[in-house]
C-alpha cells in the first residue's frame, strides 16, 4: 500500500467519525506534500466544528436551561457555513434576549407605574400574543423600548459598535437603565475594538501589541488568554529565529529552540524545529569529521549518518570520493613499492662482476620479497659441459643445432645436496626450458602433493603455485628464474617479478659482455707477452748464430773441408731469420688487431656516451624548470657515472699507448706551485667530503728549475692522490715535495742531477702486494674492488708514465702505520728525444678527452640564426647534438648518411657549417668530406668532424680529407660551440 492510499483511508475514517458526532479525531500532520496539506485542512475543519458545537451548546444551556440571557457564541473569525451557523445562533440568542428583556422592562415599568413603554420587538407565536397583551398596557413605553431595541440591534445583531440609546423625557430608573445600556455599549465597543486591533496585528506578524483595555469577568479571561497567546507566539518566533540564525547564518550547529509553557500545536512545531536542527547538526558534523580525516590522510572513515534527499546524495558523493582516493593511494603505494624494490636490488647488483655472486644475491633477496619459499636461478651456458663458451664456440654450437644449457647456479630453499651436480636443462626441456624457449612466463597453480616440498627443521609443506620466468635480452635467452610459494602470488608480486626479469636481462647481458671483454683483453695480453718472449728467443738465437758464423768465417781458410757444413748452417740461419720475420709479422699483426679492437671499442663506447652525457647535462641544468630537484639529481648521477666510464676508456687507451710505446712527452719549464695548486683544488673537496685531513706542501726552493711534461706529471700525481684518498678511511693524506737525498735516489736515476721526491702518504696496504698494485687491473687486496670500485689501471699507467718522464715510483708500507708512494723525478730533463711529427702532441691530447662539464651552453650572437648541417647515422647523437645546437639559437638540418648530406647541401645554400661523423654506413665521413671539397661552391665551407675515433693518426687522416677541425666524442657542449664559433665568421 502506498502513501496516498494510507492517507485516503485515514481521511475516510476521520469523516465517518465526524458523521457519527465524534469531533476528537485528528489526522497526523507529519507527512510531507499533499497528504500533509489534506491532514492540516481536515484537522482545522474538525477543530472549528468542535469549537462551534461547544459554543452553541453553551449558549443553549445558558439561555434555555439556566435562564441566563445575553449569551453569545464566541468563535474566532470564520467564513462560509461556520460563520452563518454562528451568526444564526447568536441572532437567536439576541432575539430571545431582546424579547424577554423587552417584556421584562415593560413589565417592570408597569410594575413601577411607568406605562409609557410598549413592546416593539418582533415576535411570533405565543411571544407575539404576549407582546400584544403587554403593548396594550405600555403604549407610552414604546419610544423608550424603540431606542433600547435599536441600540441592542446595532450592537448585538448588526455588529455596529459605538451606538447610543437616545430617550427624551425620561428619568429615574429609566434614565439609569438608559445610561447602563449606553455604558454597556461603550465598554463592549472599546473591548471588542481593542481585541480586534491585537488579533489583526498578530495576523500581520506584529507580536508586540497586547490588549490593554479594562475588562472584567469573561472578557478579562479572554483578554488574559489572548495576551498569553501573543507572549507565547513571540517567544516561539524568537527561539525559532535564533536557531535559524545560529544554524543557517552563523554556522553554529547544535542549537535548540526552548519555548516554555507551550503545548499542542506550538509544542509540536517547536519539537519539529528542534528535530530539523538536530538532524542538520548530525549530518553536517558527520560530513565534517570525514572530510577532516581525509585532510589528515585518514582514508578509513566514511559518512554513516542517515540522510535523505540532497544531503544523502552529498553523503554518497563524499563516500565515493573517499573510496576513490583510497584506491588511488593504494595504487600509488604499490607503484612506489615496485620502484623502490627494483631500485634497491638493482643497486645491490651494480658494481658486481661475477654472475654467481649476482645470482646468489638475487636468491637471497627476491624469494622472501615475494613470499616465495623455493627459488632457483638458471644461467644459460654454452658448450657440452655447460660452461660458458666463446663467441666462436657459440657460433659452432648453434650451427650444429645444439641449444644452450640452463644450469642452476644459485637457489633458495632447495632440498638438493650441495655436493650434488647442479640441475641442468636444455632450452625446450622441462618447464624451465620451455619458458626459456617460448620467451614467456609459465605459471602452474594447484600443484599436486609432494611436488617440490618445502622442508624445514620441524616438517615440510607442499607449495600451491609455481612460476617460471625467462631472462631474455634482445631476443637472446640468458637464463631463467623459478619460484614456488605456499600461496598464490599476489598481482603486485607478479608485476614485480616480470619487471625485475626484464631488468635482470640487461644486467646479465652487461655482466656477460664485461666478462668476455676481460677475457679477450687478457688473451690479447698473454699473446703479446708470448710473442715478445719468442721474439727475444729468436733474437738471441740469431746473435748466437751470427757469432758462430763469424767463427766459421775466421776458420774458413783452415777448414775448407767444412764448407758444406757451413753452407748447411747458413741455410739454417736463413730459415731462422725467416722464422723470426714471420714471428715479427705475427707480433705486428697482433698489435694491429689490438689497436683495431681498442679503436672499435672506443668508438662503440664513446658514441652512446656522447648522447648520454649531453642529454644528462641538459636534464641536470633543467633550463625550463619542469624537473623536480630529485629528478635533476638523478640526471647529475647519470652524468657522473658516464664520466667515470669515459675515464675508464681513457685509461685503457693510455695503457695501450704505453704498451705500444706510442705515448709522447713534451718537456717544458713547469712552475711547481701551479701543479700543487691543481692537486689541492682537485682533491680537497673529496677529502672534505670523506672527513679526511689533506695537506699539500713543498720544501723551500724545491722544483724551481723543474723541466718536464706538465700534463703527464699531473696525470701521475692525480692517480697517486686519488688512490690514497680511495683507500684511506680515517686520518689523512698528504703530498710533500722535496729534494731527494743522494742515498735514497733509486739506482736508475744515478747521475741524473737534482731529483725531486713527490711523496704521497696514506694508511698502507699489505706488504706482500706492493709489487702487484702496479700491475694492470690489480688493486690493493682481493676485496678492494668490491669495497672501492675501480679498474686498477691508474698505478700501472703511472709507473710507465713516470719512466717516460725519466723517473720512477717506489712504495713503502707498514700495516697500521701507513704507506708512502714516492715519485722520483729529475728536476732537469736532459734526456735525448726523437723529433716528433707536427701535430702529434695535439692528436694525443685529442684522444684523452674528459667528460663534458655541467656548464650550460651560451647563446650568443655569433651562432644565433646560423644554419648547420648535422651528418650522423646514430639517432641518439643526432638528437643530443641537435638539442645543444638549438639551445645556442642555431637552425639544424640532419642527414643520416653522406649521400643525404650532399643532397641537403645542394638544396640548402644557406648552410653555414657542417658537423660530420666519420664512421657511417655507405659513404663514410672521409669520403663525404672529400666530395664536399670537390664541389667549387663548397670548397671553403667549414666542416667540423665530431667522432668517437680517438686513436693516433685519426686526426691527421681527417684533416687530410679536408676537415676544418676535429673534435672527439663525447664532446662538451661548450667545446663544440667554441669550435663552431671559431669557424663561423661574424656576419
Amino acid at each position: 500500500m502506498d502513501e496516498t492510499d494510507r492517507t485516503l483511508e485515514q481521511l475516510l475514517a476521520g469523516l465517518m467519525a465526524v458523521r457519527d458526532g465524534n469531533l476528537d479525531t485528528r489526522l497526523p500532520e507529519d507527512a510531507g506534500g499533499l497528504p500533509g496539506n489534506i491532514a492540516a485542512v481536515f484537522n482545522g475543519m474538525v477543530a472549528q466544528l468542535s469549537l462551534v458545537t461547544t459554543e452553541v451548546t453553551r449558549v443553549a444551556q445558558e439561555v434555555g436551561g439556566e435562564g441566563r440571557l445575553g449569551g453569545q457564541a464566541r468563535v474566532p473569525p470564520v467564513g462560509g457555513v461556520w460563520r452563518e451557523l454562528t451568526d444564526g445562533v447568536n441572532s437567536m440568542a439576541d432575539n430571545l434576549t431582546s424579547q424577554v428583556r423587552n417584556i421584562s422592562q415593560v413589565a417592570t415599568a408597569v410594575a413601577r407605574g411607568d406605562l409609557t413603554q410598549k413592546i416593539r420587538v418582533d415576535a411570533r407565536g405565543e411571544i407575539l400574543e404576549l407582546k400584544e397583551t403587554i403593548n396594550t398596557m405600555v403604549e407610552r413605553l414604546s419610544s423608550f423600548a424603540e431606542e433600547v431595541t435599536r441600540v441592542a440591534r446595532e450592537v448585538g445583531t448588526e455588529g455596529n459598535l459605538g451606538g447610543q440609546a437616545t430617550v427624551h423625557g425620561v428619568s429615574g430608573t429609566w434614565m439609569d437603565l438608559t445610561n447602563n445600556v449606553n455604558s454597556m455599549a461603550d465598554n463592549l465597543t472599546n473591548q471588542v475594538r481593542n481585541i480586534a486591533q491585537v488579533t489583526t496585528a498578530v495576523a500581520e506578524g506584529d507580536l508586540t501589541r497586547k490588549i490593554d483595555v479594562d475588562a472584567r469577568g469573561e472578557i478579562l479571561e479572554l483578554k488574559t488568554t489572548i495576551n498569553t497567546m501573543v507572549d507565547q507566539l513571540g517567544s516561539f518566533a524568537a527561539e525559532v529565529t535564533r536557531v535559524a540564525r545560529e544554524v543557517g547564518s552563523e554556522g553554529r550547529l547544535g542549537g535548540q529552540a526552548e519555548v516554555a509553557d507551550v503545548s499542542g500545536t506550538w509544542r509540536r512545531l517547536t519539537e519539529n524545529v528542534n528535530e530539523l536542527a538536530g538532524n542538520l547538526t548530525r549530518q553536517v558534523r558527520a560530513i565534517a569529521e570525514v572530510t577532516s580525516a581525509v585532510a589528515r590522510g585518514d582514508l578509513t572513515r566514511t559518512v554513516t549518518v542517515e540522510a535523505p534527499g540532497e544531503v544523502g546524495a552529498l553523503k554518497d558523493n563524499i563516500n565515493s570520493m573517499v573510496e576513490s582516493l583510497r584506491a588511488t593511494t593504494r595504487g600509488n603505494e604499490e607503484k612506489d613499492w615496485l620502484k623502490t624494490q627494483l631500485a634497491r636490488i638493482s643497486g645491490g647488483i651494480q658494481g658486481r662482476r661475477d654472475l654467481t655472486t649476482v645470482a646468489r644475491l638475487i636468491m637471497r633477496e627476491v624469494p622472501p620479497l615475494v613470499h616465495a619459499q623455493y627459488g632457483c636461478f638458471f644461467l644459460a651456458q654454452e658448450g657440452p659441459d655447460g660452461s660458458e663458451g666463446s663467441e666462436g664456440a657459440e657460433g659452432a654450437d648453434r650451427a650444429e643445432g645444439q641449444a644452450p644449457h640452463l644450469v642452476a647456479i644459485a637457489s633458495y630453499g632447495l632440498p638438493d645436496d650441495p655436493a650434488a651436480a647442479p640441475r641442468r636443462f636444455r632450452v625446450g626441456q622441462s618447464l624451465v626450458g620451455q619458458a626459456a624457449a617460448d620467451h614467456r612466463v609459465v605459471v602452474v597453480d594447484e600443484l599436486p602433493p609432494g611436488y617440490a616440498p618445502v622442508l624445514t627443521g620441524t616438517g615440510s609443506a607442499d607449495p600451491s603455485t609455481l612460476i617460471v620466468l625467462p631472462i631474455v635480452f634482445e631476443g637472446q635467452v640468458l637464463g631463467a628464474l623459478e619460484l614456488a610459494s605456499l600461496r598464490p602470488f599476489a598481482p603486485l608480486h607478479r608485476d614485480f617479478l616480470e619487471q625485475f626479469t626484464e631488468l635482470l636481462g640487461v644486467n646479465v647481458s652487461s655482466l656477460t659482455a664485461n666478462a668476455r671483454t676481460d677475457e679477450l683483453l687478457e688473451r690479447s695480453q698473454l699473446l703479446t707477452a708470448e710473442l715478445s718472449a719468442r721474439s727475444g728467443e729468436l733474437q738471441a738465437r740469431q746473435r748466437e748464430l751470427q757469432r758462430s758464423n763469424a767463427e766459421l768465417q775466421d776458420k774458413a781458410a783452415l777448414l775448407a773441408d767444412r764448407n758444406r757444413d757451413i753452407e748447411r748452417k747458413n741455410h739454417q740461419i736463413e730459415q731462422a731469420r725467416q722464422e723470426l720475420e714471420e714471428r715479427a709479422r705475427e707480433l705486428a699483426r697482433a698489435s694491429l688487431y689490438k689497436s683495431e679492437f681498442l679503436a672499435n671499442m672506443s668508438h662503440e663506447l664513446r658514441t652512446p656516451l656522447n648522447s648520454l652525457l649531453i642529454l644528462a647535462q641538459l636534464l641536470a641544468q633543467n633550463p625550463q624548470g619542469n624537473l623536480t630537484e630529485k629528478q635533476a639529481d638523478y640526471a647529475t648521477v647519470i652524468h657522473s657515472a658516464g664520466s667515470d666510464l669515459l675515464q675508464l676508456i681513457n685509461d685503457i687507451l693510455d695503457l695501450s699507448k704505453v704498451e705500444a710505446g706510442r705515448m709522447d712527452v713534451h718537456p717544458e719549464p713547469v712552475p711547481l706551485h701551479r701543479v700543487l695548486d691543481y692537486v689541492d683544488v682537485t682533491f680537497r673537496p673529496v677529502a672534505d667530503e670523506r672527513g679526511l685531513e689533506f695537506t699539500v706542501s713543498a720544501a723551500p726552493s724545491a722544483g724551481e728549475g723543474l723541466v718536464t711534461d706538465e700534463s703527464r706529471l699531473r696525470q701521475v700525481l692525480r692517480n697517486l692522490v686519488s688512490n690514497a684518498l680511495k683507500f684511506t678511511r680515517t686520518g689523512g693524506v698528504s703530498l710533500r715535495v722535496q729534494h731527494a737525498d743522494a742515498q735514497e735516489v733509486p739506482a736508475p736515476l744515478g747521475g741524473a742531477g737534482p731529483v725531486l721526491a713527490f711523496r704521497v702518504v696514506d694508511t698502507g696496504i699489505p706488504g706482500e702486494q706492493l709489487e702487484s698494485v702496479f700491475d694492470a687491473f690489480q688493486q690493493g687486496d682481493s676485496g678492494a674492488d668490491r669495497a672501492y670500485g675501480g679498474t686498477g689501471l691508474g698505478l700501472s699507467i703511472s709507473r710507465e708514465v713516470s719512466k717516460l718522464l725519466g723517473g720512477t715510483i717506489t712504495v713503502e708500507s707498514t700495516m697500521g702505520q701507513g704507506s708512502c708512494f714516492t715519485l722520483y723525478l729529475p728536476e732537469h730533463d736532459g734526456r735525448e728525444r726523437a723529433a716528433q711529427a707536427p701535430g702529434a702532441g695535439d692528436e694525443e691530447r685529442e684522444g684523452a678527452v674528459g667528460a663534458p662539464s655541467l656548464a650550460a651552453p651560451v647563446d650568443d650572437e655569433g651562432l644565433r640564426d646560423r644554419t648547420v648541417l648535422l651528418v650522423d647515422d646514430d639517432p641518439r647523437n643526432v638528437y643530443a647534438l641537435t638539442e645543444v645546437l638549438k639551445s645556442a639559437g642555431m637552425q639544424v638540418l640532419t642527414a643520416d648518411n653522406g649521400e643525404a648530406g650532399i643532397r641537403l647541401l645542394a638544396a640548402h645554400p644557406e648552410v653555414d657549417l657542417v658537423v660530420m661523423d666519420l664512421m657511417m654506413a655507405g659513404l663514410d665521413g672521409y669520403a663525404t668530406t672529400r666530395a664536399i671539397r670537390a664541389m667549387p661552391r663548397l670548397a671553403r665551407l667549414p666542416v667540423v668532424v665530431v667522432t668517437a675515433k680517438a686513436m693516433p693518426g685519426d686526426r691527421t687522416e681527417a684533416l687530410a680529407a679536408g676537415a676544418s677541425d676535429y673534435v672527439v666524442k663525447p664532446v662538451a657542449p661548450d667545446r663544440l660551440l667554441t669550435a663552431l664559433r671559431t669557424w663561423l665568421a661574424p656576419r
